[in-house]
This record gives C-alpha cells, sequence and structure tokens, in this order.
C-alpha cells in the first residue's frame, strides 16, 4: 500500500491520478483504465509517456432512459485527447440488478460487488471498469492495467490489476492497491 487517505471522494482525484500516472511508468504498465462520469478524472491522466488511457463511463439510460451523463462535446473532446472512451454496462451490476429490483433478493453479482466493497466502493469500481475495458478490448488480455475509481465523483482508489474477462470474474488479480481511503472510523 502506497497511500491511505483520510476521507473517501473527490478531494483525492489529483493525487490518485498522480500516484496511478508515477506507478504505471514506473512498472512499465502500458494502460490505465479510469472510470469517470464527465471525463474530468481521465483529464488529469492524460500523459506523454505512451500510456494508453481508456475511460469507463457510466451506462446509457443510468441517467434517465436512453440518457448518458457523458455529453458528446466532452466525448469528442476526449476522444481529440487521445482518451479512448467507453461506455457499456456495468459488468457488476447491469441486467443483475434489474431483475433484483423486480424480483426481490440478491444475484451472486451482487455479491461479488458487496464483497469488493468491504476494501472500499473504488476497489469495487476499479475491479469493474478493469473487466469492461478487458471485454471491450481496450487493455489487452493477460497484462495488468492500472484502475482508478472512487466513491461518487472524482477518484479516491488505485489498484494494479490483471483483469480476466467477465465470464472468468473469479481470475481477475488484484495485484496491488496504489492508494485508498482508509475505512477505519475513529
Amino acid at each position: 500500500m502506497k497511500m491511505y487517505f483520510k476521507h473517501m471522494g473527490n478531494g483525492n482525484t489529483a493525487a490518485v491520478a498522480e500516484l496511478a500516472l508515477k506507478t504505471a511508468e514506473e512498472r512499465g504498465i502500458r494502460h490505465i483504465v479510469v472510470a469517470s462520469s464527465s471525463g474530468d478524472t481521465a483529464k488529469l491522466l492524460r500523459n506523454d509517456k505512451g500510456i494508453g488511457i481508456t475511460m469507463v463511463s457510466y451506462a446509457y439510460g443510468v441517467g434517465g432512459d436512453g440518457k448518458n451523463q457523458l455529453s458528446e462535446e466532452a466525448r469528442a473532446e476526449l476522444e481529440a485527447m487521445g482518451i479512448r472512451v467507453l461506455t457499456a454496462t456495468h459488468v457488476l451490476s447491469g441486467a443483475e440488478r434489474g431483475i433484483s429490483k423486480v424480483f426481490g433478493g440478491i444475484s451472486p453479482v451482487e455479491v461479488i460487488a458487496q464483497s469488493l466493497r468491504m476494501l472500499g466502493q473504488g476497489a469495487k469500481v476499479c475491479v469493474e471498469v478493469a473487466v469492461m475495458a478487458l471485454d471491450a478490448g481496450c487493455v489487452p488480455f493477460g497484462e495488468p492495467v492500472v484502475a482508478v475509481g472512487g466513491s461518487s465523483k472524482g477518484a479516491d482508489t488505485a489498484v494494479i490489476i490483471t483483469p480476466a474477462h467477465a465470464a472468468k470474474i473469479f481470475d481477475t488479480k488484484i495485484n496491488e492497491i496504489i492508494c485508498k481511503p482508509s475505512l477505519y472510523e475513529k
């Protein structure tokens, strides 16, 4: 563990981006995957070191039926900066959550998501976006990537992770936690 933050949330975003980039460069990691609804966190990861950035945005429908929270203007700006933007159903919720809402109860995928939250919401998000990026062909199979996630707005967690495809999610390995908020409450 390189750093614990005292609090969750977007106040950590700049430090997380700096740590993620520094770690990727030091370790020779070629890809960073970042969760972002607006693109602001992804922009902080722009670099001239040849590290590819994939931003995973909310799926269509999260902000209302047929709508996406990322504006077309923001998407175009990110892509012009060389940041790949992936918009897809979230692998640790998606249809499973819809079924649970209608029929009650929980699904195995929701158990995985809740278990990951024991490390913090950002850790769950890191796993989710890394697997989504792999499934979409945005990052290479079998290579570690740096994943960046958060608890709400901005970022507060970064990990080195070797994602597996969703169909083999238990083969995913969180190799190292770079930073995360402390969950210890005094």
